[in-house]
């Protein structure tokens, strides 16, 4: 539609197989389950809209859409393809990309969440249930009276630890069968031996039992546990979303005839048919028809490139105007797309290396429990003239008190008041470990098209055209999918502008729209194609009566764009600026955000290099993007952030997702994240000023297991109290 538009028988079984397909035909058909991103969905209003179009679509049985994740889940007759729901979300105005079910099941992480909240729950219950029975062992129950109470409370904590202790107990048997000690190890001595003792005390009539002080425990544990896997257990794998966003099907042709193939199954040479509208499956080269092409996703580039005979193309871009036949070079492992996808992986694994300040302090701290606890069993029993009651006793409660149940909390307290302080002011934390690395960011890299602009052409110069001009300009852009037409027909419709009444409209892909208008033909598109002499700007041409026309178009930077680059480069950060899209564009926004660092051009491994170029030289990276392009980049980054309306893929590569449209939040996270970790480093001193204080005193006899477990829970209350001083 402009110079910018190029840029951008015999036997019984033969006479048996027609009536088992007729059979087979006449068979009931199951639902088919299709998924579909749905990235523009926003609000309430969007899940009525879609889901209401949908119900009244033949074929489709139910729809729902998730919001949180953006995609919509259809049950449909057979027939119905994924294809055809994309096409009518479009048609609504939504963008949407067909995903890959068999990909997206129910990870196994999802369903140790579920089983680790279940037991904080089971723990909770019983805990409260035994601190009921305490409190009459407390309030002078003796005898038979106090031995009952032990026994039921015995007969509550025997199950729930068994039950709810396994995660501990796992990770603790893992370790020990590896040869090396974490800090499950010594909780899990803490809780077995506890109980034992509580066992021992309840069968000998002893006077106390410390059956609240192991559930407590668990429950505590279990509880911070539970907040570290909540941080977490939003990441999904980004290599998991690129695999679900490549086409699992293609149209071949073969010998002229098309017929539906899986792309897993073409081979370089085939030939493939992409119809308007569709992703393209695999990369090749174009040998028939006339197109463009949206390469938004994959290079970042603002608008459509022209594709013609002997153009390259390749998997996950989208052709929008017209049919293309395709000449297969690489499909399925071999694709582009799928490339990147092992790009992400590899970058994701790198990253998750990442050891935490609370991980280093406890893989220091944790081997120096056990020892302390059994050095003052053995002291004991020689000191008590073997009193074998007494000095497990002591080594109960130096176990307890040495529990590592507030360092557990340290970081996971303080990353979860952190995360509902950025949550309020549009930021979602989605990895536990963001916060550390993010204060530990001087460098910042800014994707363009999406991420500092909105990623959507705005008309400049409506007012300046005549009223006949922008008549028929709205006539042909309405009959176009174009995005510059669109955005055109958009603008002129706001300003009040009634149609032209146009005859025989039609679209050339490529070139542009055309019709007939009082007799005469007047065109809508690029500028040789009309006539008309470039302006060296992203501009649609029209001609008209022998005159032209040109409508130009700005990108609208994203809100809160120019106060984020300013704050951090207040707070003395590096800032870049590296696109995909043509250098002038990406200078002249630079310029107008006072960007020193600019880079134009670049491919997604071009922006994955320069993020491992500038780890090399020791600079820490936050990635801020939004499109498939910025993937790799995304991954291979020291902490990254994509909005909310970035692409499922992105999102998933992401530590954080910006929730609203302004970009403000971005600079007060990374403000944010150097008080966080100044919280974290008070939880950890304090924690190590309490063991200080208490260990000597536990193993100088003078702590029981129930007192210590108490001096416990204080602490782990206090670790929680002073992350709260972030709200």
């Amino acid at each position: 539609m402009s110079d910018v538009f190029a840029r951008p028988s015999a036997c019984p079984a033969c006479d048996a197989a027609p009536a088992a397909e007729a059979l087979a035909a006449r068979a009931p058909q199951r639902d088919a389950r299709l998924l579909v991103s749905v990235p523009g969905a926003h609000c309430a209003a969007c899940i009525s809209t879609i889901e209401r179009d949908l119900a009244r679509m033949e074929g489709v049985t139910s729809a729902r859409l998730n919001l949180t994740l953006k995609r919509l889940s259809v049950a449909a007759r057979a027939g119905i393809e994924a294809t055809d729901i994309v096409a009518r979300l479009e048609r609504l105005g939504y963008e949407a990309h067909e995903l890959d079910a068999g990909t997206l099941s129910l990870t196994e992480t999802e369903k140790q969440g579920r089983a680790l909240l279940m037991r904080v729950g089971i723990s909770g219950f019983a805990m409260m249930n035994i601190m009921l029975l305490s409190v009459a062992v407390w309030s002078g129950a003796d005898g038979p009276t106090r031995d009952m109470f032990h026994l039921i409370s015995a007969l509550i904590a025997i199950p729930t630890v068994a039950f709810t202790g396994q995660p501990f107990f796992r990770n603790a048997w893992r370790a020990a069968r590896a040869g090396r000690m974490d800090m499950d190890a010594p909780i899990s001595f803490a809780i077995l031996l506890t109980l034992f003792i509580s066992i021992y005390e309840t069968l000998l009539s002893g006077e106390h039992a410390y059956f609240e002080a192991v559930v407590m425990l668990i429950f505590f544990l279990l509880v911070g546990r539970y907040l570290d896997f909540r941080a977490r257990a939003v990441a999904r794998s980004a290599a998991q979303e690129l695999a679900a966003l490549e086409v699992p099907r293609a149209t071949q042709l073969v010998d002229g005839a098309e017929r539906a193939v899986n792309v897993a199954d073409l081979r370089a040479g085939d030939s493939v048919l992409v119809r308007p509208g569709g992703r393209v499956p695999v990369d090749g080269v174009v040998t028939e028809g006339q197109s463009e092409i949206d390469r938004s996703l994959l290079t970042g580039e603002t608008l459509p490139v022209f594709a013609g005979a002997g153009a390259l193309v390749s998997a996950g871009e989208v052709n929008l105007t017209g049919p293309l036949q395709v000449r297969v070079t690489a499909a399925g492992k071999d694709s582009s797309l799928h490339r990147m996808a092992d790009l992400v992986a590899h970058a994701e694994s790198a990253r998750m290396r990442y050891t935490t300040i609370a991980q280093r302090a406890a893989s220091a701290y944790a081997p120096t429990i056990p020892i302390l606890s059994l050095g003052a069993f053995f002291v004991w029993l020689w000191l008590s003239g073997g009193d074998l009651r007494l000095a497990m006793n002591i080594a109960v409660a130096s176990l307890i008190i040495t529990c590592p149940c507030a360092l557990g909390l340290a970081v996971p307290a303080v990353v979860t008041a952190a995360s509902g302080k950025l949550f309020r002011k549009g930021l979602l934390i989605k990895d536990g470990t963001a916060l550390e690395r993010l204060a530990e960011v001087d460098t910042v890299i800014f994707d363009k098209t999406g991420t500092l602009t909105m990623g959507t052409p705005a008309p400049t110069n409506l007012d300046a055209q005549p009223p006949q001009a922008q008549r028929v300009a709205l006539g042909l852009a309405e009959s176009s999918g174009h995005p510059l037409a669109l955005a055109l027909a958009k603008g002129l419709r706001d300003l009040g502008v009634e149609p032209a009444a146009l005859e025989t409209v039609h679209e050339v892909p490529g070139y542009g729209v055309e019709a007939i208008w009082n007799g005469a033909r007047v065109r809508l598109g690029r500028a040789e194609w009309v006539g008309a002499t470039p302006e060296g700007v992203t501009a649609a041409y029209l001609s008209i009566g022998g005159q032209t026309h040109g409508f130009t178009f700005a990108d609208q930077l994203r809100p809160g764009a120019a106060e984020v680059v300013r704050g951090l480069q207040a707070q003395r950060k590096a800032v870049w600026l590296i696109s995909g899209d043509v250098e002038q564009v990406v200078r002249d926004l630079a310029a107008r955000l006072g960007i020193a660092n600019w880079q134009a051009g670049a491919l997604p491994q071009d922006k994955a290099a320069k993020v491992a170029e500038l780890h090399e030289t020791g600079a820490r990276v936050l990635m801020v993007g939004d499109g498939l392009n910025d993937t790799v980049a995304l991954s291979a980054a020291h902490v990254s952030i994509s909005p909310a309306s970035a692409l499922d893929a992105a999102r998933a590569a992401s530590d954080m997702v910006l929730l609203g449209r302004d970009l403000a939040p971005v600079a007060d996270a990374v403000r944010l994240s150097k008080t966080a970790m100044k919280r974290i480093r008070e939880n950890l001193w304090q924690s190590a000023i309490y063991n200080v204080i208490f260990v000597p005193i536990a193993l100088m006899g003078f702590a029981t297991p129930l007192w210590a477990a108490a001096v416990m829970s204080i602490s782990s209350i206090s670790v929680t109290l002073n992350a709260l001083r972030l709200k």
